[in-house]
This record gives C-alpha cells, sequence and structure tokens, in this order.
C-alpha cells in the first residue's frame, strides 16, 4: 500500500519514457539500449548499506520533498519522500535507470544521495552533470566515492577518486560546500581490507606464514618483498583486484 502510493507520487518526476513494469513493481526506464550502452549485466553481487548521519540529515530535511537515492543499492528501510534509483531490481527498487541518463525532469528533487556508487559509473563527469541537473536550485548533494579501496564489482569497477578529484566532479555545477573525511573513509578500512583479502587469497601454508607477519616486517622497500611467498603465491585475480597500479597496452585501427 505504502509502496502502491509513493510510485504513484513519483510519476510526474520522471520523463514521458519511464515505463511502469508490473512484474518488478518498480518504473523501467532500462531499455536494452541503455544496458548495452552502459553495460549493465546481471550480477550475483549485492550492494547493501544503510544511511549515514548526513545521508539521514537530508532525507529528514526533505521529508515533505523528494530525495533522490542515486545508486541506492538494496535498502532496508522505507522512506516515502526517497527515490530508490538502481541498475538492479531489487526489492526497494522504485526506478530503473542509470546515473548518466536519470530518467528524471529537470529540477525534480530537494536533496539527492550517491554513496559509494560513481566508481561503478562508465562516465561519472555525465553522472555528475545529470545529478546537477535534476537538483532544485538551492538542493543539496551528500557524494561519497572511495579512494585507497580494492576493486569491487557492482557489476564493474571502473574508477577510484581523490577528495580533489570528486569535488572536480561537480564543478561548475554545484557549490562544494564542505570536503569531508568520515569515520567510516580513514585509512584503517583500507588496511584491514586490504590485508583480510591478500590473507584470503593465499595458499592454507603462506596463509599462516603472512598471518605471524608483524608490521615491521612489512615497511621495507618492496623491491625486497617480489619474491617472497607470500607475494608470489598470490592468485592473479587477486593481484588484480589489490593492484597498486594499472596498465594498458593499446593500438589504433588501421593501416
Amino acid at each position: 500500500m505504502l509502496r502502491g502510493k509513493k510510485h504513484q507520487a513519483i510519476r510526474p518526476l520522471l520523463s514521458d519514457s519511464a515505463i511502469w513494469c508490473d512484474a518488478n513493481d518498480c518504473y523501467n526506464c532500462l531499455p536494452r539500449e541503455l544496458r548495452e550502452r552502459y553495460q549493465i549485466v546481471e550480477t550475483p553481487n549485492v550492494s547493501a548499506h544503510g544511511y549515514d548521519h548526513f545521508a539521514q540529515a537530508i532525507v529528514t530535511r526533505f521529508r515533505t520533498g523528494w530525495v533522490l537515492d542515486c545508486g541506492a543499492g538494496s535498502r532496508g528501510d522505507f522512506f516515502p519522500n526517497v527515490v530508490n534509483l538502481e541498475v538492479a531490481d531489487y526489492p526497494s527498487t522504485d526506478v530503473l535507470g542509470v546515473a548518466e541518463e536519470l530518467p528524471f525532469r529537470d529540477n525534480s528533487f530537494d536533496g539527492a544521495l550517491c554513496m559509494n556508487v560513481l566508481e561503478h559509473v562508465r562516465d561519472p563527469f555525465k553522472a555528475a552533470r545529470e545529478i546537477a541537473r535534476v537538483l532544485k536550485p538551492g538542493g543539496e548533494l551528500y557524494c561519497v566515492a572511495p579512494l585507497l579501496q580494492p576493486v569491487h564489482g557492482f557489476p564493474h569497477h571502473y574508477y577510484n577518486m581523490t577528495s580533489h578529484g570528486l569535488m572536480n566532479l561537480f564543478s561548475g555545477l554545484l557549490t562544494i560546500d564542505k570536503p569531508l573525511l568520515l569515520e567510516t573513509g580513514l585509512p584503517i578500512w583500507s588496511l584491514t581490507w586490504m590485508l583480510k583479502r591478500w590473507h584470503q587469497g593465499l595458499p592454507p601454508g603462506e596463509r599462516q606464514d603472512f598471518r605471524e607477519m608483524r608490521v615491521g616486517d612489512l615497511l621495507g622497500d618492496p623491491m625486497e618483498y617480489l619474491k617472497r611467498p607470500f607475494v608470489t603465491e598470490l592468485p592473479n585475480d587477486l593481484n588484480y583486484e589489490l593492484a597498486s597500479t594499472t596498465g594498458i597496452l593499446a593500438s589504433k585501427p588501421g593501416a
């Protein structure tokens, strides 16, 4: 009942191309051509996170208006004023669509949330322009993106960002009121994530040796470790996931 009323209220925000899909209980604004253009594929991965106090503040402040949750993931809590946009058909998804081509009219939202999403977007600059377009004048954005995080696909992972890089996405579009350093974004999260994944990827024998190393054992020149088993025995997929740098070789077609 509540979702039904919410979806009726959402309809005027949507562009004319929006299609209601009874099977999915949401508006489907993700036709095959958009799926192919932005390489949207099915994935077993599930993105599910709660709102921190910054997000909750925006949702509460605009409780009589509309807040866009761009790349909402699977939300456990129901908010009648929050439009959950996703590429995945979660039970909480209100609108299926992509951030680069938001299916909403200009100046539709009082607030917008985009939390740990832009690293999964093929064109984050275009997504930033779209978020700014659908915000009302005076509207507020809360946006978070990873810096030192391993590769994690929902379903793809394209870009990590420095604080300057994230601000640059919205330069000329929005006024940056305040850069944030979140408690959930402190370096300890990167360190433990990297170590746990490294530990999990090693063969059982090497895993034990790695676990017994001390911090001081890892503070030398990386060149000194290249032949050590805890480096050589890490599988290639984990090397890509935790890589310090990435690179390509490329060529231009034609004679």
